[in-house]
């Protein structure tokens, strides 16, 4: 059950952290708008990451058993997929650092809380990296043929709670914080963090048993 908690948390910190467009849009909202819509928004994101969990939690579940002739050369595919994602992730900060770009996005008319949390809900979804990242974690740890319900429930409960707690984290820290996360500098340290957990992830998987 612990593991499955640490596994939980971890795997929602790694996805939450990176502060891309998203995020950046979450704090200039929050800024544009109140705390009640920023926090509407972040748990709009927190639930997609949790829906993903989710899915990725069941559907290694239903796959385990028919993938289970493969499973040892797929376990170490998806220590590679953690790794790629993680050198994508850095690399993609390192090159806009360099270039000095930032995505940001606003609306002419700021949302209300549901609104946003619909708004947030949605281009969340619409990431496919997040589904992936899911997908490897649960596939890799074989946390689908070998944990229970009660498991699987303690995994996407700690992954959304994690991510819920950052975003909100990202909507109430103002727009002070705000500005250092989405900065320059800032986005690149978030992102490096959030590839150094994935690395993490990919050595405890390639260090447990396949």
């Amino acid at each position: 059950m612990t593991a499955a908690l640490v596994a939980g948390l971890l795997a929602g910190y790694g996805i939450a952290v990176p502060v891309g467009a998203v995020g950046t849009y979450l704090v200039s909202l929050t800024a544009r708008t109140s705390l009640r819509t920023g926090v509407c928004a972040a748990l709009g994101i927190a639930t997609a990451d949790g829906l993903y969990a989710l899915a990725a939690t069941v559907g290694g579940s239903a796959l385990a058993s028919v993938l289970r002739p493969v499973m040892r050369p797929l376990h170490w595919v998806c220590v590679l997929v953690l790794l790629a994602l993680a050198a994508w992730a850095a690399a993609t900060a390192v090159r806009q650092y360099r270039g000095h770009r930032l995505a940001t996005r606003s609306d002419p008319v700021p949302p209300s809380p549901a609104r946003a949390y619909l708004a947030l809900l949605g281009i969340t979804l619409l990431n496919p990296t997040t589904v992936v990242y899911f997908a490897a974690l649960v596939l890799g740890s074989r946390s689908g043929e070998a944990a229970g319900a009660a498991e699987q429930t303690v995994f996407v409960t700690a992954a959304f709670a994690a991510s819920a707690s950052w975003q909100v984290l990202l909507a109430g820290g103002g727009a002070l914080l705000g500005r250092a996360l989405t900065g320059h500098r800032g986005r690149l340290v978030t992102a490096l963090v959030a590839s150094g957990v994935m690395v993490a992830l990919a050595v405890r998987m390639a260090a447990a048993p396949a």
